[in-house]
């Protein structure tokens, strides 16, 4: 749970299912979040060996961050929570009195 525990650290994996993102992709991915709180997730991400971040020196300078083989793995844990979360869903409503 250190691992992917944290607001944003499973919807930043999901991004990365598909491809390498910059950081600038991902702040604009999850406006609810402040780029401090996305880029301290990143870091512990990175940390754990999740994701890499690789930078390119070229004009302009970038950098991407992409899954490693470890933060693939998780991809089907997090699907499973997203599928448990769907089915909770209405429940939560009703207890929330959202309904």
């Amino acid at each position: 749970m250190e691992i992917i525990s944290g607001k944003w650290k499973c919807c930043i994996i999901n991004r990365l299912a598909n491809g390498a993102k910059r950081p600038s992709e991902l702040h604009r991915e999850f406006l609810d979040a402040t780029p401090r709180v996305i880029n301290q997730q990143l870091k512990e991400l990175e940390l754990h060996g999740i994701i890499k971040k690789e930078i390119f020196k070229e004009l302009p300078p970038h950098s991407e961050y992409s899954l490693t083989e470890a933060g693939r793995t998780l991809l089907p844990l997090i699907a499973e929570l997203e599928k448990w979360g769907a089915g909770y869903r209405p429940a939560l409503k009703k207890i929330l009195g959202l309904e």
